[in-house]
């Protein structure tokens, strides 16, 4: 079968059509179809005879010729030239003959195309680029050039045929096989179905079929992904869908849109919901509906839907042609102009499309003020609320399909876009008035349906529980409400019936261990019954510090004193040993005394107590495990009870390492200050992520101090902060966001190393790159074997400093002409003054690992707080993840300076100094925060265990060889 012009253009707009048409089979008809069928047919005659007016008689011809003919002809244009091969065929609109003014060469043939369109698209240049080939199979010669004459203006355009010829071949292959086959293709719908004649007898077989693509937002690429897993239907496509948890990330911009969780709609019949809708409605509503001409780029009706009195009024602007375009603009604009704060409620792209484009045209500005620029930004498109978060059971997003599940009754058959196109020409060609009124009320239906959607979607927002019970609620349906629907899944189970679930938890392990299997094993009874008996203990003191026996009153030394009372305070601390550790409690008792002569009253002993009930040294284990072992802290208080029968919690565990943090902020700030004040800093910089929220840990180290700090962003505006004060040699990397920072900058050559191997790798056959590389290379080894050799010392690297200028100016000189080469030449040029600075300073290295070793501490500790810290708990963790580093730094066990009590590491290392030139082997006794670590305890002396040590202290002093923070 030949394939004609017809079925081309019947296949570029669907392939079922091209079949049906093969076959011979008819449509049902379709308004819209006849109307461009018959304006092409009349804008083709009419071009075709004002094109034969520009040519003499005998000079134009009209009907098919041989190709015989085509090789002798003297005609200059041919008009509906059928042309024929022995496969293809086309009825050529018009074929233009320019003779050759060399008598060797043949005459150049020109297919022309009438279009009545004002736009053309690619399936209009494919159209001619197909005559072209049919003319040119005839002539046995190639036709490079076609011209398509449309719209009202008649304008021509020409078509290089050569650039159109690969596709053109493809898709006649493609109709050539779709042809061969006896059963049709399958049944697709797509955008051309509304101006289809078989628009319902398709839609009448995929309604049966129940097609995937009923769904118009599917796109074919899915749908075959979807065809490959076995669903073909919507139906099937529906149980897909999978309730998901809420994700900690923060909200992408771009809303994910569920063509399963749409088709669950479906099968339901339910709303869902999806997420959290949020219609803003700020100002006055204004329901907006524009109708225009595409293809024109004119408008000819403004639909305004606004209260007025306590009603809704709609207001209808209506253009007889393009010159009364400005004065319908104009009466729009004085129209909101005379309402109080208004804001446009539209459904799709197409209003803010005309607000632009007017503005454009006619100016932004009515004559009482009103401004589209404000229009236009608080102008609420409703279809980016549905779309993605409300999903109704319809097949589009329409608002003519959701507004018809919503109740809504337009009072035009067959309400369209196509249709209204067709009254417009009907009425612009006729006159007549029932064509204006019936375009009049389809608009105003358009503002009305709106105006419905818009109080549906507020009564689904959260914001309106209340008047959300005004809809039904079993058609309404939350997303997170569903649970998930997992083959398999751990948790609780729901049983279609009692039974069912008691034998299910007859099935537990602790039962069968508890219930069944202690019957027949002896050893599990016993076990059984030990655990039973079990109770918990109250744990053994091992020291009580009973109370000084007073005389007299400090204050009148009067011994008339009276004793008014004893209180008792617990010690939960931890004692170490050169073997091991140990728990340790310690009781301390008070008395209260009054002077009857002053009447004053006084403790027996004086003690620096606070509300801590436990002790430095337990504290310091739990910062070590923590901080630098990486223990999550509900780990950490199974360790602790299991080990010394703490009953710890999470939230305690949580306030002592609050407590740690104002203990040691002194610290923290001493090492931020000692880094400032110093000569070199390294920088680098993570993200970290806190319940969903991303955020940024900055990295400043120098060869002993590191700071950790938090930013919510990566703006280099905290660098600079930080940095605003310091003056010495700042190494990163090649982060934008510390050239603004003021001070020398030595950025990190193995980060530059890394990216010009990975682009070598890239273009493997890039000869500029690899020579660029081989210099820098070069350039660098003499370098890093004078550091190797004497160090980080100027007075050594500064005879290389020549070789950096010779390789910039061969390098700045060298014209690249790959993409690469010039990427990389820029890259060294604007670096030039940041790269190598380290050879003008002492002991300032060339890369930037000490910051890069840091970041490796951020991302053990990352794993384990990332999920559960706020921002307060993060700041917590990295001032004393910043001891912790530094301790390291420098060389020092972060527990052993926990356990000393110091605040300052200086101190400490002096301190460890002095007690190493003694050959002290005893471990200093900690004395600061004595008495803040206890807490009152209402057991007396009867009450404590066997095993106590009891211990009388001297007047208002600890007696010796007790320490009140260890309990020693």
């Amino acid at each position: 079968m030949n394939i004609t012009s017809y079925l081309f253009e019947s296949y570029l707009k669907c392939p079922t059509k091209c079949f049906l048409r093969s076959a011979g089979e008819t449509g049902y008809g379709n308004a819209y179809a006849d109307w461009i069928q018959v304006q092409n047919e009349m804008y083709r005659k009419a071009g075709a005879k004002r094109l034969m007016e520009e040519y003499s008689q005998g000079e134009s011809i009209i009907g098919a010729l041989e190709t015989n003919d085509l090789k002798t002809a003297k005609w200059r244009l041919a008009v509906d030239f059928v042309a024929r091969t022995h496969d293809l065929e086309s009825t050529i609109h018009a074929v233009e003959r320019i003779s050759s003014e060399d008598s060797g060469k043949p005459a150049q043939f020109i297919p022309i195309r009438f279009i009545f369109k004002n736009n053309l698209t690619m399936d209009d240049k494919l159209l001619l680029a197909f005559d072209a080939l049919v003319v040119s199979e005839m002539l046995g010669s190639e036709v490079g050039l076609g011209k398509i004459i449309h719209g009202d203006d008649h304008t021509t355009l020409k078509v290089k045929i050569s650039a159109l010829a690969g596709d053109l071949r493809k898709r006649i292959g493609k109709i050539a096989m779709l042809l061969s086959n006896i059963s049709p293709p399958d049944l697709v719908l797509n955008r051309h179905c509304a101006e289809c004649e078989f628009k319902a007898r398709c839609r009448e077989k995929v309604n049966e079929a129940d097609d995937l693509s009923l769904l118009s937002g599917l796109m074919a690429k899915e749908r075959s992904r979807q065809r490959s897993k076995g669903i073909f239907t919507v139906t099937q496509l529906s149980y897909t869908f999978r309730a998901r948890k809420k994700s900690k990330r923060p909200s992408q911009r771009v809303v994910r849109y569920y063509h399963s969780l749409k088709a669950l709609a479906l099968r339901e019949k339910k709303i869902y919901i999806a997420g959290t809708p949020e219609l803003k409605i700020t100002g006055t509503p204004m329901y907006l509906d524009v109708e225009g001409n595409p293809d024109r780029d004119s408008y000819y009706l403004i639909g305004l839907r606004m209260p007025t009195l306590g009603s809704l009024v709609h207001r209808a602007l209506w253009a007889d042609d393009s010159a009364s375009e400005e004065r319908i603009w104009r009466e729009f604009l004085n129209i909101l102009a005379a309402i109080e704060n208004p804001q446009l409620i539209h459904y799709g792209r197409y209003e803010v499309t005309f607000l632009r484009r007017m503005r454009r045209r006619y100016g932004g500005t009515a004559e009482t003020g009103a401004s589209v620029d404000r229009l236009i930004e608080n102008a609420c498109n409703v279809l980016s609320v549905v779309y993605g978060h409300i999903y109704f059971p319809t097949y589009s997003n329409g608002l003519k399909d959701i507004a018809s599940y919503l109740g809504f009754k337009w009072s035009t058959e067959n309400p369209s876009g196509q249709r209204s196109l067709v009254l417009r020409h009907s009425w612009e060609l006729t006159g007549s008035i029932t064509a204006k009124q019936e375009l009049v009320a389809y608009n105003a239906d358009d503002c009305a349906a709106l105006e419905l959607m818009v109080k549906t979607i507020l009564r689904l927002s959260p914001e309106n529980d209340a008047s959300r019970m005004t809809l039904p609620q079993p058609d309404v349906v939350h997303v997170d409400s569903l649970k998930p629907q997992l083959p398999y899944k751990l948790g609780p189970v729901e049983f279609v019936s009692q039974d069912l679930e008691h034998i299910n938890k007859c099935a537990y392990w602790d039962y069968q261990r508890d219930r069944i299997y202690i019957r027949s094993n002896p050893r599990l009874r016993r076990v059984a019954r030990s655990r039973q008996s079990k109770k918990r203990h109250s744990l053994r003191v091992n020291i009580v510090v009973c109370p000084s026996r007073l005389w007299k009153c400090p204050n009148c030394d009067s011994r008339k004193i009276a004793l008014k009372g004893r209180h008792r305070k617990l010690l939960y601390d931890l004692r170490f040993s050169i073997g091991g550790v140990k728990r340790w409690i310690s009781r301390y008792a008070i008395n209260h005394y009054k002077c009857r002569h002053c009447g004053i009253s006084f403790p027996s002993d004086k003690y620096e107590w606070t509300r801590h009930r436990y002790g430095l040294q337990l504290l310091a284990y739990m910062i070590h495990n923590i901080i630098e072992l990486h223990i999550p802290q509900f780990k950490l208080s199974g360790i602790i009870e299991g080990l010394f029968g703490y009953h710890l919690g999470q939230p305690t565990i949580n306030r002592l390492k609050r407590r740690a943090t104002e203990l040691y902020r002194e610290t923290y700030d001493e090492i931020k200050q000692r880094l400032l004040d110093g000569k070199l800093v390294h920088a680098d910089e993570t993200h970290m992520s806190l319940k969903g929220q991303r955020g940024y840990v900055w990295v400043f180290t120098s060869l002993e101090e590191v700071v950790y700090l938090w930013s919510a962003t990566r703006e280099g505006s905290m660098a600079g902060e930080f940095l605003s004060e310091f003056k010495g040699v700042l190494v990163s990397d090649f982060y934008a966001g510390y050239n603004s920072i003021q001070c020398a900058q030595q950025k990190c050559l193995i980060h530059l190393i890394r990216d010009l191997n990975e682009a070598v790798l890239k273009e493997p056959f890039n000869e500029e790159m690899k020579a660029l590389v081989h210099d820098f290379t070069v350039l660098l080894k003499p370098i890093i074997e004078t550091i190797d050799r004497f160090g980080l010392k100027t007075r050594f690297l500064r005879r290389h400093k020549r070789d950096v200028a010779r390789f910039y100016d061969q390098l700045l000189a060298h014209e690249y002409s790959t993409e690469l080469g010039q990427k990389a030449q820029e890259r060294f040029r604007k670096s030039r003054e940041r790269l190598f600075t380290f050879l003008d300073h002492d002991d300032v290295p060339w890369n930037n690992n000490n910051a890069e070793h840091a970041i490796k501490a951020i991302v053990g500790l990352r794993n384990v707080i990332e999920a559960q810290s706020n921002e307060s708990g993060i700041r917590d963790y990295l001032m004393l993840l910043s001891i912790c580093q530094t301790c390291k730094y420098r060389g020092l066990d972060f527990f052993d300076f926990l356990r000393s009590g110091e605040k300052h590491i200086g101190e400490y290392v002096q301190k460890k100094l002095s007690w190493s030139t003694r050959g002290s082997k005893s471990r200093r006794r900690v004395t600061s925060e004595s008495a803040s670590n206890v807490e009152v305890d209402s057991r007396d002396r009867r009450g404590t265990n066997r095993g106590t040590q009891y211990l009388i202290p001297n007047k208002y002093d600890v007696p010796n060889g007790t320490d009140l923070k260890n309990g020693q």
